[in-house]
């Protein structure tokens, strides 16, 4: 075959040719304003929920949030020490939350062993093990440095 002998497609209108550009997203991304800040509070919620049910680190990692935040309340230290020291142990939350999503989210494409979904899981273990490390680290200096 030669090259006049190609098929020819219909041309594509503009709109069309950006909607096929464009990955699948979620039916919610296209929702706006008060909608769907709420949208995203509950689903904020419904995560929170889903790790304390599901993740014994989170739970023991939101014992030591209850009692470290108190603390920095009442810590000799200036509003800037305590944000300092609330902001170190909220951290860990975060980043456990974060390693959670990527445990999730490897042992749903697959439960066998895989060397990359084993670095992907030690990579995000690492991130909580320095999160952690953090936290005495921020506070010893905040309190004594």
């Amino acid at each position: 075959m030669g090259a006049n002998n190609a098929v020819r497609l219909p041309a594509l209108t503009m709109d069309e040719q950006t909607d096929s550009a464009r990955p699948a997203e979620s039916p919610h991304k296209g929702r706006t304003g008060l909608q769907r800040i709420c949208n995203a509070f509950f689903y904020s919620m419904d995560g929170l929920r889903a790790a304390f049910r599901h993740e014994d680190a989170f739970r023991q990692e939101v014992f030591l949030v209850a009692i470290l935040i108190p603390a920095a309340f009442f810590a000799p230290t200036t509003g800037t020490g305590k944000a300092l020291l609330i902001a170190s142990v909220l951290l860990v939350l975060i980043v456990e939350l974060l390693n959670s999503a990527v445990e999730a989210v490897v042992d749903r494409i697959s439960l066998e062993n895989h060397v990359l979904a084993k670095r992907a899981k030690d990579i995000a273990s690492a991130a909580v093990l320095l999160a952690l490390i953090n936290v005495p680290v921020v506070w010893g200096l905040v309190l004594f440095g």
